[in-house]
């Protein structure tokens, strides 16, 4: 697994920051297709504090969000859209399989599927141990800072 961007990296990319940053480490980019980053889930994590107190999991809703936040370092890591912002613009077809717990490495893969102009779409798996924990599609708007 080689690292391509740290978190440092990362930063210098998208905009999110604690409490809603959700990037560890992107481990495969290839420009305008896709992405595999990694988000390490850890104990100290504020939604495991009190979200579900008797059976502590990261809520679907919040991989979806690293899934988009994987994207968007995809997205504005592509030449067309360097320096701009990514917006999401729909979820489809979500799906929610496994829980994800503390302990868990969270590989994150966005695929883009289509995109014309500042508009595309793209498949977006979220995995632990090669189990897949949640899917979507996202329709994606890219539009100046």
């Amino acid at each position: 697994m080689t690292q391509i961007m740290n978190t440092e990296e990362i930063k210098q990319v998208i905009p999110n920051r604690y409490p809603i940053y959700y990037m560890d480490q992107v481990i495969q980019l290839v420009p305008g297709e896709t992405i595999t980053a990694v988000k390490n889930v850890t104990v100290n994590e504020d939604f495991m504090q009190g979200n579900f107190p008797e059976d502590p999991h990261m809520p679907g809703t919040l991989i979806l969000e690293a899934l988009a936040q994987a994207g968007s370092i995809l997205i504005l890591k592509s030449p067309q859209f360097a320096g701009q912002t990514a917006y999401i613009g729909g979820i489809d077809k979500a799906q929610f399989i496994e829980k994800v717990r503390a302990g868990d490495v969270l590989h994150l893969q966005f695929t883009i599927t289509k995109i014309k102009g500042n508009v595309g779409r793209a498949d977006a798996v979220a995995t632990v141990a090669g189990k897949t924990t949640a899917c979507c599609c996202f329709t994606f708007i890219v539009g100046a800072k």
